[in-house]
């Protein structure tokens, strides 16, 4: 089974009732933490789970640091899916309210414990669900515990010093998923240092989309990652974007493409600033 998978609202909506489906809902805003638990109470899919990206798919900052989105402990984690009823063979459904880019980090973080199959993002995430009609509900599901065991798979991951070491590799291909102005340097609205990593592309996860907010076909997003490694090895390939978020967009968007999972920076640019010896670029 691949490791991305999309589902669509319709289908979702038929598999509801499925013994062992767990949804779970992960809005949130960057500007307004509080805003996807608010969004949760006003109306969710029937039976999700809220996820938060701050108290549970993201660890503790400690100023100076970590980024501004640290990985969660991986035993803390495991408690929490255990707590919205997953088990091993659970099959999991993740949608968000914006582009997809917060189902696809809890699509990381269980990639990461090893859940591997049976995850699939809502193709279009809540607006599309809305756009089929399909309603929401703001009753709780019912509580239920699970038996979820899993590890972290350390090869999925990039330290900062691993990464610096690397810089100037002939192989290496670094995609640094945010906006082109914040990539330039020529904005930066979350973190005090504007740029990016030396040697990086930019490579806007939004990018991964139609106009329609859903996810293009793979043979699109093939030409668009052969596109930016070029003759470069799969291999080399690191994703990195502003807090270790985004960048997991375009790490499932490769995985739909049919690319094995490559490595995350996960401290990504607010983790990279916080020491000032490491070099940082702006322009293109």
């Amino acid at each position: 089974m691949p490791l991305a998978q999309l589902i669509s609202a319709t289908d979702l909506h038929a598999r509801l009732q499925e013994p062992g489906l767990v949804v779970l809902d992960c809005r949130f805003a960057l500007d307004d933490p509080g805003y996807g638990a608010r969004s949760y109470a006003e109306g969710h899919l029937p039976g999700a789970r809220f996820a938060d990206l701050e108290h549970d798919l993201s660890g503790p900052k400690i100023k100076g640091l970590t980024g501004r989105h640290p990985l969660p402990d991986a035993a803390a984690l495991v408690d929490r899916l255990r707590a919205w009823g997953i088990d091993n063979d659970s099959t999991i459904v993740l949608y968000d309210d914006g582009p997809g880019a917060f189902a696809a980090r809890a699509w990381w973080l269980l990639a990461w414990l090893g859940k591997r199959d049976g995850v699939w993002l809502l193709d279009g995430g809540l607006k599309a669900w809305k756009e089929a009609g399909l309603a929401l509900t703001t009753d709780m599901p019912a509580q239920r515990a699970g038996s979820f065991s899993g590890q972290p798979d350390h090869s999925l991951l990039l330290s900062a010093t691993q990464l610096q070491q690397r810089l100037g590799a002939s192989d290496l291909t670094l995609l640094d998923a945010r906006a082109l102005p914040r990539f330039r340097g020529e904005v930066e609205p979350l973190d005090p240092v504007a740029g990016h990593i030396p040697g990086a592309q930019c490579a806007v996860f939004t990018d991964n989309l139609g106009a329609d907010g859903r996810f293009l076909p793979a043979e699109q997003l093939r030409v668009r990652f052969d596109a930016l490694r070029g003759t470069r090895p799969m291999e080399s390939l690191v994703a990195y974007c502003g807090s270790g978020v985004t960048a997991c967009h375009n790490l499932f968007a490769m995985s739909l493409a049919g690319y094995p999972l490559a490595p995350l920076y996960a401290g990504s640019w607010s983790e990279w600033i916080t020491d000032p010896a490491r070099p940082v670029a702006t322009g293109d």
